[in-house]
C-alpha cells in the first residue's frame, strides 16, 4: 500500500469517528464546585413585635484624688452604696455584673512638660432590672447612692426570651419570599416548584439607647420617666425555587 492510500484512509478514519461524535445524544455539561443553584432567586423579609421583659441598666462610679489609695477608697465605697442599692430595689446578686475597673494616672501639661496631676479609679457594672414598672426608681436610688461619682452609661430594653417572635418573624419571611416567587413565576409564564435552598440571614433587635446623666439632673425631684415601649425583631430569608 503506497503512502498516499495510507493517508486516505486514516483521513477517512477522522471523519467517520467526527461524525459519531457530532452525531451522539448524549451531552456531559460540568458546573463548577459552589456554583449558586438555578431557578426563581428571591428574598423575604418578615417582623414581629412584642413588649420587652427586661432592662438592661449599665452605670458606675469614677474618680480622681491624689493618690490611687484614695481614689479607689472613695470609688468603692461609692460603688458598695450603689450595688446595695440595687440589691435593696430587688436586684438578685446574679443580674449585677462587674464590666470595668481602671486605675489610671491623671496628667497635666504645660510648657511642654507633663506633671502627675493625680489617679483616676473607674468602677463600671451592669444591671438587669426585671421589674420594668420600677426601673425610674431603681435608677433615681442608684443616683442618689452614688452621688456626684455615679454616670450612667447606658440602658436598653430586650425581650430575654426572644425564640417565639423570632418564629413568627420566619414564617412571615418565607410568607413574602414565596408570595414573590409566584409573581414572578407568573410574569415568566412558569410554574414555581418547591424550594431548592433556604438561607436565614440575619436577626435583628434595636441597640441599647444610651441614657446620659444630664437626663437624670434634668428633674432631680421627680422619678426618672422610662418607657419600654415595644421590641421589633426581623428575620430576613433567601430562598431559591425551583422551576417546573
Amino acid at each position: 500500500m503506497n503512502k498516499r492510500v495510507v493517508l486516505l484512509a486514516l483521513a477517512g478514519l477522522a471523519t467517520l469517528a467526527l461524525a459519531v461524535a457530532c452525531t451522539t445524544e448524549e451531552t456531559v455539561q460540568v458546573v463548577p464546585g459552589g456554583a449558586q443553584a438555578q431557578g426563581i432567586s428571591v428574598t423575604g423579609t418578615g417582623e414581629a413585635s412584642g413588649a420587652p421583659d427586661l432592662a438592661l441598666l449599665t452605670l458606675g462610679v469614677s474618680t480622681e484624688e491624689k493618690s490611687v489609695k484614695e481614689a479607689r477608697d472613695k470609688a468603692a465605697a461609692a460603688m458598695n452604696a450603689v450595688v446595695s442599692s440595687l440589691k435593696d430595689n430587688g436586684v438578685d446578686d446574679k443580674d449585677i455584673q462587674t464590666q470595668q475597673l481602671s486605675i489610671y494616672p491623671e496628667f497635666d501639661y504645660a510648657d511642654g512638660r507633663q506633671e502627675l496631676r493625680g489617679f483616676r479609679v473607674t468602677n463600671i457594672v451592669s444591671a438587669k432590672l426585671r421589674d420594668l414598672d420600677r426601673v425610674g426608681e431603681v435608677i433615681d436610688d442608684a443616683a442618689e447612692a452614688g452621688g456626684d461619682l455615679l454616670q450612667i452609661q447606658g440602658l436598653s430594653f430586650t425581650i430575654e426570651e426572644p425564640d417565639e417572635l423570632r418564629a413568627q418573624a420566619r414564617e412571615e419571611a418565607v410568607k413574602e419570599a414565596r408570595a414573590k416567587g409566584e409573581r414572578l413565576a407568573e410574569l415568566a409564564g412558569v410554574k414555581l416548584g418547591k424550594p431548592i435552598s433556604i438561607n436565614e440571614e440575619g436577626f435583628f433587635q434595636p441597640p441599647p439607647i444610651p441614657l446620659a446623666r444630664g437626663a437624670l439632673e434634668a428633674a432631680p425631684a421627680a422619678e426618672t420617666p422610662i418607657q419600654p415601649g415595644e421590641m421589633e425583631v426581623s428575620v430576613s430569608v433567601s430562598v431559591v425555587f425551583a422551576i417546573e
